[in-house]
């Protein structure tokens, strides 16, 4: 059985965290969605560089 990539799960996954952050808790507030959507991708970025970057 082929494994799923990381490259293709982990935007995925970093994409479905922000819709659902601004669906759930950020629907009208414009200014704070902005910041926690930075916010969740720097998160993601630290994880990456962390975990899955190849030297």
């Amino acid at each position: 059985m082929k494994r799923i990539s990381p490259n293709i799960v982990f935007p995925a996954a970093m994409v479905i965290t922000i819709v659902l952050a601004d669906l759930l808790f950020l629907r009208h507030h414009t200014v704070p969605r902005l910041v926690v959507n930075i916010g969740i991708v720097l998160v993601y970025l630290g994880i990456y560089w962390r975990f899955f970057k190849r030297n």
